[in-house]
């Protein structure tokens, strides 16, 4: 099964994403059509169970899923795979109920959902979260403002991270719809890269809800967890982006003159290509032993309160570090070997230098996971607040 469908998917990147970089990168309403044909192909939201009660693909092979995307356009990858974030808390965290109403239609119908965590003030501190939840007996009203938000301008519902009201205070995560009366688009990101994504600002203004579409536990430990798997993806994406980095450079190499030959026959260039294969092999292996740890999870037999124990994965941290300095190192010495040509729009090499950059910034920049990286595993048990 997972041949078959890689078949599909690598076909799918060659025909409509490969030959459209133009059209992808420019910043043009997000392309639904395309993400519909997508769908057709019966590859939408692969990790979930189908609607014949099929199992969903494992995260360790949807790591080469979103490799093969990633070589046609980053920002396809990541609209079509950022929705495990949201599905993955309420998969894990949900009611039988919201699973069978919300997750059940999606692999069916191939919509999306999106996660609202980000705000302008708390920035990566997401405790400080402002956005408020009131609970009570039979529903949740929530208010606030959220900063960056993939793909809510178009998502069936909405996974709302908010301050509880409650005595004493913590975090809940929400669902809700996309339609609820009070949520409100503001506005959509023009980013340097993933330009094909649609990353919007969103204001909730008393948004009410039932109180059943609370998800069971901490929201920010859910947030945490959910966080895992699209980390990984994250760094899959980098994978695929260097795969396509790597041979562009191999293409423009064949033709370019140099010293009475071509620059494929330069040992400079052949050692920098060399040094590229091995980083993408690591990179590769380093995600889907990532994956592999979180699918042994995920097989366990009470997963949510293993997950709900361990919140954050190292690995999935790690791993989304690595890929993404090591992509960035590709990205830039792939840059240079196109010498000025390397620095415009005329080359495809550009884009991909601006698109291989989000992996260091979304979902925790490296600094941030540096930080809780020290915090949680390098300093010892005792002296940990």
């Amino acid at each position: 099964m997972h041949a078959e469908m890689m078949d599909k998917v690598r076909e799918f990147a060659r025909q409509e994403l490969v030959d459209d970089q133009t059209q992808l990168d420019s910043f043009a309403e997000v392309p639904l059509p395309l993400y519909r044909r997508f769908h057709d192909l019966g590859l939408a939201n692969w990790w979930l169970t189908g609607k014949d009660g099929e199992p969903g693909l494992g995260l360790a092979d949807s790591v080469d899923v979103v490799s093969e995307l990633a070589y046609g356009d980053a920002g396809a990858a990541f609209t079509l795979f950022i929705s495990i974030l949201g599905t993955s808390m309420v998969s894990l965290y949900g009611s039988d109920e919201l699973r069978e109403r919300y997750l059940d239609p999606m692999r069916a119908e191939g919509s999306f959902c999106a996660t609202l965590g980000s705000e302008q003030d708390a920035g990566s501190e997401l405790a400080r979260t402002a956005t408020t939840a009131t609970v009570g007996a039979d529903s949740v009203v929530i208010t606030g403002e959220k900063f960056f938000s993939t793909n809510s301008g178009f998502a069936d519902f909405l996974v709302v991270v908010a301050r509880s009201t409650d005595t004493p205070p913590g975090h809940v995560a929400v669902l809700v719809p996309r339609d609820t009366p009070g949520v409100s688009i503001e506005r959509r990101w023009e980013m340097n890269g993933l330009r094909s994504s649609g990353t919007y600002q969103v204001s909730l203004r008393e948004v009410r809800v039932p109180a059943a579409n609370v998800l069971r536990g901490p929201g920010l430990r859910m947030l945490e967890v959910g966080l895992n798997a699209s980390r990984i993806l994250i760094a899959a994406t980098a994978v695929g982006i260097a795969r396509r980095i790597r041979d562009l450079c191999m293409d423009y190499a064949k033709t370019k003159p140099l010293k009475g030959s071509t620059l494929l026959n330069n040992p400079v260039f052949a050692g920098k290509l060399g040094q590229m294969e091995m980083q993408i092999e690591v990179m590769r292996n380093q995600c889907r032993a990532a994956a592999t740890e979180y699918d042994e999870i995920m097989a366990a037999p009470d997963p949510a309160a293993v997950f709900a124990r361990r919140g954050t994965m190292k690995a999935a941290m790690t791993t989304k570090l690595f890929c993404g300095q090591a992509g960035w190192d590709i990205a830039g010495v792939g840059s240079e070997m196109f010498g000025g040509l390397g620095y415009t729009h005329d080359m495809a090499i550009g884009k991909l230098l601006r698109d291989m950059r989000y992996v260091a910034i979304v979902e925790g920049g490296d600094d941030v996971l540096r930080d809780v990286i020290f915090s949680r595993y390098v300093i010892p048990v005792s002296k940990r607040t």
